[in-house]
């Protein structure tokens, strides 16, 4: 029975949020199962029965051999139904039992004959699940229709073909490894998520032959991939043939270093995105080669897109780590995330901001940063707060009023681990900056005066 569980929102105390899982016992929903057994199925009955088992399962609830075996011989029954949503039901509970060698036999057939049926759906959803199910001993006997599945002219079913090679290359990695021309085939697919799949099979594939994985890649910068997700895929094991040509001692022109540029011009928004950062990431990345990702990133800060501008100002904040010069161009887009409905994009435009600002600006960002304060969580003021710290240690002349600013949010309510940072913060500017001691250790003893967190009042005692 539907019981509430949560106020959906403390604005309308009278609108309760439902969930129709509460309260769910499984030997109640055992005994639901009973109806796979009537002569006359309820497809839509059958269905609710399972969406119930899948959530027990999916919950952690533990099931005997017995019942296990009870459930699963009761739902191969539900074959014979040719409901459609009753069938993808039916897929995805035998998927969740996880059958024996033993049961899997009785069910195996049923798969079969749906892998070469007409529908489309039928015959996707079937070899996930066979391939789930089955050992390498049955799974030789299939590998022929596997095989015509990766090529299938259906995306569908050519994806569900790729997908399970994916999962089986763990398991019977032989096997799979015997499917490359298929899957190369698959990766001049249009459909964009066939050479998505296929391309993250083939990889997986060559992944222990560094030179065939260069091949492969070399072959692919070319202008052969048209879709985004594949794009980004190609982008990523770009990086890593970078980096182990880096790591292997090959100095000069970094090769591939030209794709990542021309990505960072593509009309995909997640291509440009993992262009930026995989430029940004590269070992020893100089100036020259960081600058057209760090214009396409600013670009993106002024994206009316949430994802977009929290994307760029991650990728932005990881780079003013090691090059907050290069950074600086930014300020003046980030500066205007400050205010950001989205806390998130807030708190990391402020933390860049700490770590690109120069001297004469610390003033500045103090006083936005006061207003700022007061409307994020504990975690996103400990962010700031260590930012604030490196701050004062890179511009100790400034250490009184980055000191102030300390004390002050120190008097303001907040949980132990964001009054222990400020604490800490604090120490360490006292330790580092001989100047700062007198004023630090004055607010540290108006603090521990009013503390409730006696670990903190004896660890500035024992300062």
């Amino acid at each position: 029975m539907a019981q509430p569980l949560v106020k959906k929102d403390d604005d309308h105390d009278d609108e309760l949020e439902y969930s129709p899982f509460m309260g769910i016992e499984k030997g109640a929903v055992l005994q639901e199962a009973r109806v796979f057994n009537d002569p006359q199925l309820d497809p839509r009955r059958c269905s609710q029965v399972i969406t119930k088992l899948l959530y027990l399962l999916n919950q952690g609830e533990a099931f005997t051999k017995v019942e296990a075996t009870e459930v699963f011989f009761s739902v191969t029954k539900l074959f014979q139904s040719k409901d459609t949503g009753l069938r993808r039901m039916v897929y995805l509970i035998i998927k969740e039992l996880s059958p024996s060698a033993d049961e899997v036999i009785i069910v195996t057939s049923s798969l079969m004959k749906d892998m070469n049926s007409k529908i489309d759906m039928y015959r996707a959803n079937a070899i996930r699940v066979l391939c789930r199910i089955i050992d390498g001993t049955l799974l030789t006997q299939i590998e022929r229709y596997l095989k015509q599945a990766i090529v299938d002219k259906n995306p569908v079913v050519s994806s569900a073909a790729l997908v399970s090679g994916l999962h089986m290359l763990k398991t019977n990695p032989e096997i799979v490894k015997r499917w490359s021309n298929e899957v190369q085939e698959a990766v001049q697919s249009r459909a964009a998520l066939v050479q998505f799949h296929a391309l993250a099979l083939l990889h997986q594939i060559r992944q222990n032959d560094r030179l065939a994985v260069s091949k492969l890649v070399d072959t692919l910068t070319r202008g052969a991939v048209r879709s985004p997700l594949a794009q980004c895929l190609l982008i990523r094991y770009t990086s890593q043939i970078i980096r182990d040509m880096s790591n292997h001692g090959q100095s000069g022109e970094r090769p591939f270093y030209d794709f990542l540029e021309s990505c960072l011009r593509h009309k995909a928004e997640m291509v440009i995105l993992e262009a930026a950062r995989a430029i940004t990431e590269l070992d020893d990345v100089t100036s020259r080669e960081l600058t057209p990702a760090i214009t396409v990133l600013q670009l993106f800060l002024s994206s009316p897109k949430p994802v977009l501008r929290f994307a760029a100002v991650r990728t932005l904040n990881k780079v003013a780590m090691t090059h907050p010069m290069a950074v600086t161009n930014c300020n003046i887009d980030m500066e205007s995330l400050i205010s950001d409905q989205n806390r998130s994009i807030a708190t990391l435009a402020i933390t860049t901001l700490l770590k690109t600002g120069n001297e004469s600006s610390v003033e500045r960002l103090m006083k936005q940063i006061t207003n700022f304060m007061s409307d994020i969580a504990d975690e996103f003021k400990i962010v700031v707060v260590d930012a604030i710290r490196s701050l004062c240690l890179k511009f100790p002349l400034k250490y009184r009023s980055l000191m102030n600013f300390l004390s002050n949010i120190l008097r303001e309510e907040g949980g132990f681990e964001y009054k222990r940072a400020i604490v800490d913060s604090i120490v360490t500017i006292i330790r580092d900056i001989p100047d700062a001691k007198e004023n630090g250790l004055l607010h540290l003893c108006e603090f521990i005066e009013d503390c409730e967190f006696t670990y903190l009042s004896t660890q500035v005692i024992v300062f």
